[in-house]
């Protein structure tokens, strides 16, 4: 089956059983103590949109125990880049509809919360097909070691995503019910 094909499949069936549903903070701290990773650091998330899965209680419990926090703004040529954010700051709307910063503040985060269309047990992820997150991901290691973990339902997970050399591999995936590491 084709990228685009699955795509549209699984946004469909995201649509259609989609909850108001958060992945759990406990979980995710696992996550970053495992890494041994600290507060002060920066953690990248998104503004969920389309049926999403929400991140944005985890953020919201980061920022509270003095992490900070950042989202992306995308730019031309399917690129983004992450700037600081507060749940204090307030938010524009996009072209494409999708809440972003209004600070310039670019940050580089240490811990990247990846959203996604569909994903395997091997880790890959689906998007929407623009390569925004697969870009970004390649472009920030090429300067430091960044986790990515993506977020997800567990109806989401398909046997094996079809992928390029583009694609990049996520560290870990939650889900509302398990830890794919």
């Amino acid at each position: 089956m084709s990228k685009k094909i699955l795509r549209k499949k699984l946004i469909y069936i995201r649509r259609n059983n989609f909850v108001d549903q958060t992945i759990s903070y406990v979980r995710f701290k696992k996550i970053l103590k495992k890494y041994n990773l600290k507060k002060n650091i920066n953690i990248g998330g998104y503004y969920p949109v389309n049926s999403e899965i929400s991140c944005l209680d985890v953020l919201e419990t980061l920022e509270k125990n003095n992490f900070k926090i950042s989202l992306p703004i995308t730019k031309k040529n399917n690129n983004m880049d992450f700037y600081e954010w507060s749940f204090q700051d307030s938010l524009r709307i996009s072209q494409q509809g999708i809440p972003e910063p209004n600070t310039k503040k670019k940050v580089m985060p240490d811990v990247l919360i990846v959203p996604l269309v569909g994903f395997d047990r091997y880790k890959f992820r689906l998007g929407y097909g623009g390569g925004f997150y697969d870009r970004y991901i390649s472009k920030i290691l090429k300067f430091k070691k960044i986790l990515t973990v993506g977020f997800a339902f567990s109806f989401q997970e398909i046997s094996k995503i079809p992928i390029n050399k583009f694609d990049q591999k996520l560290n870990f995936i939650l889900t509302d019910k398990k830890i794919i590491k």
